[in-house]
C-alpha cells in the first residue's frame, strides 16, 4: 500500500519539471491525481496548451493509476474552484494540494516593467492564495488537508535579477506559515519547499562564465526534478501529519530544514532613543550580526545515516 492510498491530490504546474514528477510519484503512492497545467511558456506570455497536463494524466493511467487533467490557470480563483469541483466530481474528494506552478520574468529591478512584476506576482503569490482559498474550507470541514507550497532561495536569500520572483516566494513562505497556524486545530497543515533541480526554470538562467557552466552540468546530472518531488509527496502523506509550518529545501539527495526569522539582537534604551543615539549606540551594537549581501551558502551535506 502506498503512502497516499485513498487520497486525492491536486498538482498544479503538473505538466513539466517538478510538478510533473510530483503528479507521477503521487500516483505511484496510490493517490488519485488532478494534473493541472496551463501548458504555457516559462514567461507565461502565451495562451498555453492542454496537452502538457493531459500527457502526464495519460502516463499515470497507462501505468494503472487514476488521473484527470486540467489546463486552467491558477491565477483565477474561479478556475481553481473548478479544479476542486473536478476532483470531487471525478474522485469523490480532495485531500492535498502540491503547488509548484510558476513562471519567470527575470530582469534587474531598475529595468523591471509593471507587467514583469504583475505577471510573476499573479502566478506565484495570487496563485498560492487561490489554491489555498479554494480548498481551505473543505479541508477544515473534513478535518483533513495538506498543502505543499513552493518558495525559493531567491526569496529566502535573495538573487540578483529576481526581485519579482523573490518577493513572491518570500510571501508564499509567510502565507504557508499562517495557514499552518490557523489550520492546526482542524488538522490542516502547510509546509513549503525551496527546491533546487534541473528544470526549464534553472536552464533559463544565463551562463556568464565557465564556473557557471560547470555548475549547470553538475545540476543536469545530479540534481533532478524527481528528488524534490519525492519530498513534496512525502510531506502530504498521512504519515507526515505532525509536520506543519516548516520551510524545507531539497537539492539532489540533500534535504534541508531552514530557519525562520527570529530576533538575533535587541537593544533597549529606557529613556528613549534619539536619532544620534540610534546611530552612535544601537547600530554599532547590532552591526556585528548584520547579514552581508552575498547569497547564503548551501548547507553542508550531512553525515550519511548509519545502515
Amino acid at each position: 500500500m502506498g503512502a497516499l492510498e485513498g487520497k486525492v491530490v491536486l498538482v498544479t504546474g503538473g505538466g513539466n519539471g517538478i510538478g510533473r514528477d510530483c503528479a507521477l510519484i503521487a500516483a505511484q503512492e496510490g493517490a488519485k491525481v488532478v494534473v493541472n497545467d496551463l501548458g504555457g511558456s516559462l514567461k507565461g506570455d502565451d495562451e498555453g496548451s492542454a496537452s502538457a497536463a493531459e500527457k502526464v494524466a495519460q502516463e499515470i493511467r497507462a501505468a494503472g493509476g487514476e488521473a484527470v487533467s486540467n489546463s486552467d490557470s491558477v491565477t483565477s480563483l474561479r478556475a481553481v474552484e473548478g479544479m476542486v469541483e473536478q476532483a470531487r466530481d471525478t474522485f469523490g474528494g480532495l485531500h492535498a494540494v502540491i503547488n509548484p506552478a510558476g513562471i519567470l520574468r527575470d530582469v534587474m529591478f531598475h529595468k523591471m516593467s509593471e507587467d514583469d512584476w504583475d505577471r510573476v506576482i499573479d502566478v506565484h503569490m495570487r496563485g498560492s492564495f487561490n489554491v489555498a482559498r479554494a480548498t481551505i474550507e473543505l479541508f477544515r470541514e473534513q478535518n483533513d488537508g495538506a498543502y505543499m507550497f513552493f518558495t525559493s532561495t531567491s526569496g529566502l536569500f535573495g538573487n540578483i535579477g529576481q526581485a519579482n520572483y523573490g518577493a513572491a516566494k518570500m510571501g508564499i513562505a509567510g502565507l504557508s506559515r499562517i495557514i499552518a497556524m490557523e489550520g492546526a486545530r482542524n488538522n490542516v497543515r502547510s509546509n513549503c519547499l525551496a527546491p533546487v533541480a534541473w528544470t526549464r526554470m534553472t536552464q533559463s538562467v544565463p551562463v556568464k562564465d565557465e564556473a557557471a557552466a560547470a555548475r549547470r552540468q553538475v545540476m543536469a546530472e545530479k540534481i533532478r526534478a524527481d528528488q524534490p518531488a519525492r519530498f513534496s509527496v512525502a510531506m502530504i502523506a498521512p504519515a507526515a501529519a505532525h509536520v506543519s509550518g516548516q520551510i524545507f529545501g531539497a537539492s539532489g539527495e540533500t534535504i534541508t530544514l531552514y530557519s525562520q526569522p527570529r530576533p538575533i539582537e535587541t537593544v533597549t534604551k529606557e529613556e528613549g532613543w534619539t536619532v544620534d543615539t540610534i546611530l552612535s549606540e544601537a547600530v554599532p551594537k547590532m552591526q556585528p550580526k548584520f547579514f552581508d549581501l552575498n547569497r547564503a551558502p548551501q548547507a553542508a551535506p550531512p553525515q550519511k545515516q548509519p545502515a
